[in-house]
């Protein structure tokens, strides 16, 4: 049984580290306007994917009022 409570242990500790030294993957997406547009995934109905780059327009439009991380 304590042989089993130290395997579980080391498991523990080893996916801990590993995890720890992971990255976070960042977004591709440089602007607000690629971003939403790669969001409109309608396969077969052009009407909708229409419709939803052009919310994209207004969306990230000029006079928009989204904040862009140029960080």
């Amino acid at each position: 049984m304590m042989k089993l409570k130290m395997k579980m242990g080391a498991v523990v500790m080893l996916l801990f580290i590993i995890c720890s030294q992971m990255e976070s993957v960042q977004s591709d997406a440089f602007d607000c306007l690629d971003a939403c547009q790669t969001a409109c995934v309608s396969p077969g109905d052009l009407r909708l994917q229409q419709r939803c780059e052009r919310k994209c327009q207004i969306k990230c439009g000029p006079d928009s009022t989204v904040e862009e991380d140029r960080g």
